[in-house]
């Protein structure tokens, strides 16, 4: 029971907020609420280290006083904000505060490394988060409906004999109607094809034996007539592969599930009530209007 009190997030917190009163108690205060700010030589030399880190030289005598007034500044305004209430209703200070505690209480770097086991059960509940996408690569002559009208396909059935004669390395250069699309396509993920060409034209090529002439496939382009090359399926990502995101996905699954708990751990602390305003009445509708007698 004692470890597991020791181990306990919030119990860490806890100690570390009492320590923190209790040395700024022994300097004499220095909290909200107290007239007496103390510069330590730590917060000296933090501020030249940033003015450091921006202007790659250290400060000189002028620019440290400059650095150490505008911290006194910023010190004195947080304290009478504080004093006069400013912070209690300002959502942006709430949220910087919440993130603050949940970075103290739940300590993502301080986590286990996830196990293959855990980083495998990841992916069998998640295959499609990093799936390998089908690739392709073809080539493909446009007959344009919008040029040759009602001739279009038995254009594109005439043409489509003459390459499945001629066979696979027939310059094609010449043939077709001119259009942006590229007539050849290197090695590409499905989305790509069909960013550029549509998504059924691309997934008909996932039908289309590589290694011959075969369509006519139908676009908003017109009539294309196909040599699909090589195609890969997709599959599921193997661990190896994607390793660092699955690890990055799993830590955050957990920390979500230790904000979780935290939360109800502390929700035990509040009594919570809840006004709901009411319910506007809903006006009748202008058939159902009724006079008072």
């Amino acid at each position: 029971m004692l470890k597991r009190l020791i181990r306990e997030p919030l119990v860490h917190f806890l100690l570390l907020g009492a320590l923190l009163f209790l040395w700024s108690a022994w300097q004499g205060g220095g909290g909200a609420g107290s007239n007496r700010i103390v510069i330590t030589s730590g917060v000296v030399d933090h501020l030249a280290a940033g003015f450091s880190g921006t202007w790659r030289r250290p400060p000189n005598e002028v620019e440290l006083k400059g650095l150490i007034d505008e911290h006194v500044k910023e010190e004195i305004a947080a304290r009478e904000a504080i004093a006069i209430g400013i912070d209690r209703d300002d959502i942006v200070i709430k949220r910087r505060l919440r993130q603050k505690l949940e970075f103290l209480l739940v300590d993502e770097a301080a986590a286990a490394p996830p196990s293959d086991a855990e980083l495998k059960a990841w992916l069998e509940r998640h295959p499609d988060a990093f799936r390998v996408e089908p690739q392709v690569s073809f080539r493909q002559v446009l007959l344009r409906a919008d040029r040759r009208g009602a001739s279009a396909r038995s254009d594109a059935t005439q043409l489509l004999a003459r390459l499945r004669s001629a066979g696979p390395g027939f310059d094609t250069a010449r043939l077709g109607d001119a259009s942006m699309l590229p007539a050849d396509m290197p090695l590409q993920p499905l989305p790509e094809v069909s960013n550029a060409f549509g998504q059924e034209f691309a997934n008909a090529l996932l039908k289309i034996a590589p290694g011959q002439w075969s369509g006519p496939v139908e676009s908003s382009f017109g009539l294309h007539l196909v040599l699909v090359r090589e195609r890969t399926n997709g599959a599921a990502a193997e661990l190896v592969t994607v390793r660092p995101l699955v690890e990055r996905e799993v830590l955050a699954e957990r920390r979500n599930a230790e904000l979780q708990a935290l939360y109800e751990r502390l929700l035990a602390k509040y009594s919570i009530r809840i006004d709901m305003p009411v319910a506007p009445a809903v006006p009748a509708a202008a058939g159902d209007a009724r006079v008072a007698p």
